[in-house]
């Protein structure tokens, strides 16, 4: 057994814990999962697939992550952050465990490329693959992102290094569910803009370099330095042209076409409208304090700790 403890946050993820677990049994040391208050049978099956389970109010991802690791008994070398829909698959599962041990010291961070699975088809173009982000780091030497959306591991001293083994997104709920899920992601998202805007809160905002994929530090340059300054109909447009036209998504096929216009047409839009909306009724508010207060109404989230 490797000495690598696995964190797994949980909402209502019954369809999919058990999936989660029997990926990474042969190679987890301990598995924690995170769990927010479920109200389905989530935490009876994670108990009985072997985790121990910790329960904590939900305020974002970066949060409950971040409480996770520092309130569970973590005993291993190395950390994974798994979401409860992924799969560790067979071939890359046996890549951790052949090099894990391996790895010299001067080796802090593992990045992982992630397949999304959408419609039981991979989404194989558009830019949506591989999608490289470190997933493993050593304890110590790693933190997730304080952001409300979009948080990466960030690690320091030493350097990182990048498993080519499956590992793939696969929700298997509807697309209500997946529109009610980016509907949230849009709200939290358009915090984070607001906040660059306005400083209202500490947050991270540029990747260190060499602390986590470049391609993540590369996309964080071009959302923030470029994307979010375009016009509102301009970025989420031109995106999706990008993704479909340009990066080929049309050979993704019928799902691709839905996923591809959802999640790079809709949602950049939805994001978009959602910070034009608070915008509007931030203008008339006089200091940072009146900016929160008033954002939080907006959003139904708590800002100020």
């Amino acid at each position: 057994m490797l000495d690598l403890s696995v964190v797994i946050l949980t909402y209502n993820e019954e369809r999919h814990i058990v999936r989660a677990l029997e990926s990474i049994r042969g190679i987890a040391k301990e598995i924690f999962v995170i769990d927010s208050f479920s109200n389905d049978r989530t935490v009876e099956l994670a108990e009985a697939g072997g985790a121990m389970v910790l329960k904590n109010k939900f305020v974002n991802q970066a949060q409950q992550f971040e409480w996770g690791v520092q309130n569970a008994p973590i005993t291993g070398s190395w950390i994974m952050r798994l979401d409860a829909d992924e799969v560790i698959e067979p071939d890359l599962a046996a890549e951790i465990e052949a090099k894990l041990p391996t790895l010299g010291t001067d080796v802090v961070g593992i990045n992982l490329k992630r397949k999304h699975i959408f419609m039981d088809r991979w989404i194989r173009h558009g830019g949506r693959y591989p999608l490289i982000l470190l997933r493993i780091w050593r304890r110590g030497h790693g933190r997730v992102e304080n952001r409300w959306m979009d948080e990466h591991i960030i690690t320091w001293g030493g350097r990182t290094v990048t498993f080519d083994g499956g590992f793939s997104d696969h929700n298997i709920n509807d697309l209500t569910f997946f529109t009610d899920k980016h509907n949230k992601y849009a709200t939290r998202e358009a915090i984070d803009v607001l906040n660059r805007k306005y400083r209202l809160f500490p947050m991270d905002e540029e990747i260190p370099g060499g602390s986590a994929s470049f391609q993540a530090s590369i996309k964080r340059w071009i959302k923030e330095g470029v994307y979010n300054k375009l016009p509102l109909w301009v970025g989420p447009a031109g995106f999706f042209i990008y993704r479909y036209i340009l990066k080929l998504g049309f050979f993704d096929g019928q799902p691709g076409l839905i996923y591809h216009f959802l999640q790079g047409g809709w949602y950049r839009f939805l994001v978009g409208s959602k910070v034009v909306e608070y915008e509007r009724e931030l203008v008339g508010c006089a200091n940072r304090e009146e900016r929160l207060e008033k954002l939080e109404k907006l959003t139904g989230y708590r800002l100020r700790s």
